[in-house]
């Protein structure tokens, strides 16, 4: 007998809104979270905006002891630390440092690149021969298992405690990863999700690969244009989002509120073959994962009501579309709504499956289709194949019952994963 297994608790970290009060605002309303970055413009960066969470040093208090904030210089474990306690809180659990052990709890928190300007700071100290004025810290603040480090001791995690690492599809691979362990009563509760840091040595591999836009640095929250013809890169994003999965036996339980229910999903990778390679995806492997989800959820394509997609505002984007045609066997006015998270918040990298998975909750817990913004202008490749009505350019009240969430990244790796409205 497999458990069933469903979403309790939500956090979010995110360049258009902290918290998840702050966060469901803002994709109802439409608003980016895009700037321009000066930093950039001085290293003489091609694009020079981003998406960056504002977090105050009051606010990092509210989460984090002085002890641990001492010599800390981690954005992405921060962003990860705030999600996954909100997300934690926002399940009804409760966080206590003297709480006994739970063996029942755990986390899968992914990440790409952890703690980088701490490394940095590092290498700068060793290089100047200071070995012995590193700190206690550096160890935890660069490991890349950093996050659900801090995570596991904050909560008290005694089932497993991880990190996942899959380039842009290690937030929605997290969600797949817990859902399993859960799914096959190997845990009861385990916090998901996925961290991402931010500035210049993050993302300045991705500007010298001419893959994020240079056209907007004068116009910043029109620069993320997923599914637009005048669409020219991404533009980089950073932050975290979380989720409290928990078996549907011990949610009711404990008389928890229940967002969403996992219903399944597939990861699988291209092996960079037929068109695949370390930066495009290969169409049949991406074909395949959609269709394996469906399949896996116990559903059929054509109950399928909303797609929030991978869709990062490049030459991709099209064949994105078409790759979910030929996967549901849907088009023109058939196809369902789909949109893209990344037109307010940029591509964040390792955290754009969780924090767009939990855009995608939201849609189901309260019955909207966050807007597409800045796609006015749809790319001809996809209007042929689907109805432009299907790609909502201002927020949709309609009822949705099913939402497919993917992730397609670097190294030719996918992840699909179908969330289901709780009644």
């Amino acid at each position: 007998m497999k458990n069933r297994v469903v979403i309790t608790g939500l956090g979010v970290v995110s360049p258009n809104g902290v918290g998840l009060d702050a966060f469901t605002t803002a994709i109802k309303k439409g608003q980016p979270g895009i700037t321009f970055h000066q930093q950039l413009a001085d290293l003489q960066f091609s694009c020079c905006i981003g998406g960056v969470p504002l977090i105050s040093e009051e606010k990092k208090l509210e989460y984090l002891t002085p002890l641990q904030l001492r010599g800390f210089n981690s954005s992405g474990i921060l962003y990860g630390c705030i999600a996954g306690m909100d997300a934690w809180r926002d399940a009804g659990l409760s966080i206590d440092p003297k709480s006994k052990l739970d063996f029942d709890s755990g986390t899968v928190f992914g990440t790409g690149t952890s703690g980088v300007e701490k490394f940095r700071e590092a290498i700068y100290k060793l290089d100047d021969k200071q070995v012995k004025r590193l700190g206690s810290t550096v160890v935890v603040q660069t490991m890349a298992s950093g996050i659900s480090a801090f995570l596991g001791g904050i909560l008290g995690l005694g089932n497993q405690v991880t990190t996942n690492s899959s380039a842009c599809t290690t937030g929605t691979e997290a969600i797949l990863m817990g859902y399993e362990r859960i799914k096959n009563g190997q845990a009861k509760c385990m916090l998901v999700g996925s961290c991402s840091d931010d500035g210049p040595y993050i993302w300045g591999g991705f500007d010298a690969m001419r893959v994020m836009t240079y056209k907007h640095n004068d116009t910043p929250e029109q620069g993320s244009r997923p599914m637009s013809a005048s669409a020219s890169g991404f533009v980089p994003g950073s932050g975290a989002g979380a989720l409290v999965l928990e078996s549907l036996e011990s949610a009711l339980e404990r008389n928890a509120k229940i967002y969403a229910e996992v219903l399944g999903g597939h990861i699988n990778s291209g092996g960079q073959r037929q068109g695949g390679t370390m930066t495009a995806p290969n169409p049949e492997a991406v074909q395949h994962c959609i269709k394996e989800a469906v399949v896996n959820a116990n559903i059929s394509a054509i109950d399928i009501d909303t797609i929030n997609g991978h869709l990062t505002a490049t030459s991709k984007d099209a064949l994105e579309v078409e790759n979910w045609t030929k996967a549901l066997d849907r088009q023109g006015n058939d196809f369902p709504y789909i949109n893209s998270l990344k037109s307010m918040v940029g591509h964040c990298l390792a955290a754009a499956g969780s924090i767009e998975s939990v855009a995608t909750v939201l849609q189901l817990k309260e019955q909207f289709v966050f807007p597409n913004i800045n796609c006015d202008d749809v790319h001809p490749e996809i209007s042929n194949l689907i109805s432009e009505e299907k790609i909502v350019k201002r927020a949709l009240k309609t009822e949705l019952n099913i939402a497919a969430k993917a992730s397609f990244g670097f190294g030719d790796v996918n992840a699909c994963i179908i969330f289901k409205r709780y009644n």
